[in-house]
């Protein structure tokens, strides 16, 4: 199903569980732009264990200069996307309370700083909303300056920091 998008030449096209795959090779891209060396299985194992019929996901699809089309005769065409939003729910652990959390937001490289991530957030909290949750998280890391600033900008806060140490 394809939702209008506020952005001229863009839309919103909604996933489905026959995404998984397709899921899991925008979060590859995700942390590869994010450095990542390599993605392993575990990015696999974690589209295994959310993507879940509480999550939902949504296709950024947009102008496709030169792209091919994917489908077959007769049915819908299907371009590649550019970008995803995939929204699930967690525990608020402080209050218990239920709560949207977006698993991944991405936006290619050569569609970034045009609002697309800005937009995106807005349709989550809209759709976090109708859901009747009253909060939204997410977690960045660190190093992701854009994305952190993007939030930021957005009116989130950091709660918590997520340590580690090698051993």
């Amino acid at each position: 199903m394809t939702q209008p998008f506020p952005i001229a030449n863009y839309r919103l096209e909604k996933g489905s569980s026959l995404d998984r795959a397709r899921l899991v090779k925008f979060m590859q891209r995700a942390y590869r732009d994010l450095g990542a060396a390599e993605t392993g299985t575990h990015l696999a194992d974690t589209v295994g264990r959310h993507f879940s019929s509480q999550s939902n996901l949504w296709w950024l699809i947009g102008p496709q200069a030169g792209s091919i089309s994917v489908g077959l005769p007769g049915l819908q065409q299907r371009h590649e996307p550019m970008g995803c939003l995939w929204i699930g729910e967690s525990i608020d652990q402080r209050n218990g309370q239920k709560q949207a959390y977006v698993f991944l937001l991405y936006i290619d490289k050569a569609h970034r700083r045009q609002g697309l991530g800005s937009a995106l957030m807005a349709h989550a909290q809209v759709w976090a909303k109708a859901q009747g949750y009253s909060q939204m998280s997410l977690q960045v890391f660190d190093d992701n300056v854009a994305a952190m600033t993007l939030y930021e900008k957005l009116g989130y806060q950091s709660q918590a920091r997520w340590m580690s140490v090698d051993l």
